[in-house]
């Protein structure tokens, strides 16, 4: 991959694909500017309002042969350099009108086997690359026979879900029982019906975050999670980078990693992954085709203070770049747990939060007056904490120290229900 930084020649087009509810929209839409990029936002629009929208390129995400006839026919009346999936939910529609149109993307198969969990399993489980063992049912199973064929402790998770929702560990066939009737509620709600049973994996988690060119992954950053994932749910929190891990033990974690890109057919553009370290190796949990999730990309900066954002943008567009350069200040985010589900009234704290030396930013993503609901049921975070620092360990400090000033008044949801 070249080295040499250049200013992009507009003008250059890219339609970008990512959830009405997406944080990366914005982080996106702000590195195209800094580029002179225009940006064509693929607005994800329910079928009754597809024809009376005012939105310039409106689609059905859920509907992905029609909708990438959409884009199609819209680039074909104009220059399209480019077409990016920010979330899990663009990341099909990309591959197949990029795969329509001829520009540079990964193939279609391997963007399905990188969004559904299902089939990375098998693909993973085919390749050899350590990952756990599994078994698929549908809600039409019984589940009584589910108890019978899978091993404890386990783990039950959708197959298309992200954000840790519907992901719960049981350590007993009556745990697995009610995780499942909590499982299913989720998965109707979100038009699902596959689910997942894996053996759970203990040990320390991490993620990477990689860029691949040419079949070849670049390591851009390798996360610490200093907090346990134990279960039984596997809500995120803090993220901090460089690992502390040994060098022996991140150079497992790399090989593990690029094995797993290379097994689902993927070779361009970014990827996030999820792993566990113990004595047997590193083990794969998910590997998706998309960057980090959330606003956790304001962790990263190369070079001369470029975003990850950015560097996706200029590989996207055939533009030169360099991805060697990561800051070499220790960087780390919080994302703020929700304690308990409610409707979230009222927060204080933040300027304090703000105050502890090391904090770059506070972010409440959260809307007042709005639910708050914590995984398995929910996906989202009450916002963001930034950090800086000259360790990693000054950074998870200083994290910490953070999110005890913040305070949050969540009141329990009341559900009115009709009379008899």
């Amino acid at each position: 991959m070249p080295n040499a930084m250049s200013n992009p020649s507009p003008p250059h087009r890219v339609i970008l694909l990512a959830a009405a509810n997406s944080y990366r929209m914005q982080a996106f839409a702000g590195a195209a500017k800094n580029l002179d990029i225009e940006v064509i936002q693929g607005s994800d629009v329910p079928p009754p309002l597809l024809t009376s929208t005012a939105a310039v390129l409106p689609i059905d995400y859920r509907d992905i042969p029609k909708s990438a006839e959409s884009i199609v026919e819209y680039a074909n009346d104009r220059s399209v350099d480019a077409i990016l999936g920010l979330d899990d939910s663009g990341t099909l529609l990309a591959a197949a009108a990029s795969d329509i149109l001829g520009l540079a993307h990964n193939a279609p198969e391997a963007a399905r086997a990188a969004h559904s969990k299902y089939l990375m399993r098998r693909h993973f489980a085919e390749a050899g690359v350590l990952s756990p063992g599994f078994r698929r049912y549908h809600l039409h199973d019984d589940p009584e026979e589910m108890l019978e064929e899978v091993s404890y402790p386990c783990v039950i998770k959708p197959t298309t879900l992200a954000g840790s929702q519907g992901v719960m560990r049981a350590d007993s066939p009556e745990e697995l029982l009610a995780c499942y009737y909590d499982l299913r509620p989720i998965l109707r709600a979100q038009g699902c019906d596959e689910l997942l049973v894996e053996d759970y994996i203990p040990g320390v988690e991490v993620a990477l975050e990689g860029l691949l060119d040419e079949g070849e992954l670049h390591i851009l950053a390798l996360f610490d999670k200093p907090d346990p994932l134990d279960g039984p749910f596997f809500e995120e929190t803090i993220y901090v980078t460089p690992s502390r891990l040994p060098e022996t033990d991140q150079q497992a974690i790399r090989s593990s990693a690029s094995a797993a890109a290379a097994a689902l057919g993927l070779h361009s553009g970014p990827v996030h992954a999820e792993l566990r370290l113990n004595e047997q190796g590193a083990w794969l949990v998910e590997l998706a085709a998309r960057s980090i999730g959330g606003l956790c990309a304001q962790t990263l900066r190369f070079g001369d203070d470029i975003s990850l954002e950015e560097l996706i943008l200029r590989q996207a567009l055939g533009l030169e770049l360099k991805i060697d350069d990561l800051s070499a200040q220790a960087r780390g985010v919080m994302m703020i747990p929700i304690p308990t589900a409610g409707v979230l009234g009222a927060v204080s704290g933040v300027e304090r939060a703000q105050a502890i030396p090391g904090i770059d930013e506070v972010e409440i993503s959260a809307q007042l007056n709005y639910p708050a609901i914590p995984p398995p049921k929910g996906n989202s975070y009450l916002g963001f904490i930034f950090a800086t620092g000259d360790t990693p360990d000054a950074v998870e400090a200083a994290l910490r120290e953070a999110h005890s000033k913040l305070h949050f008044e969540i009141e329990q949801e009341i559900v009115l229900r009709g009379g008899s």
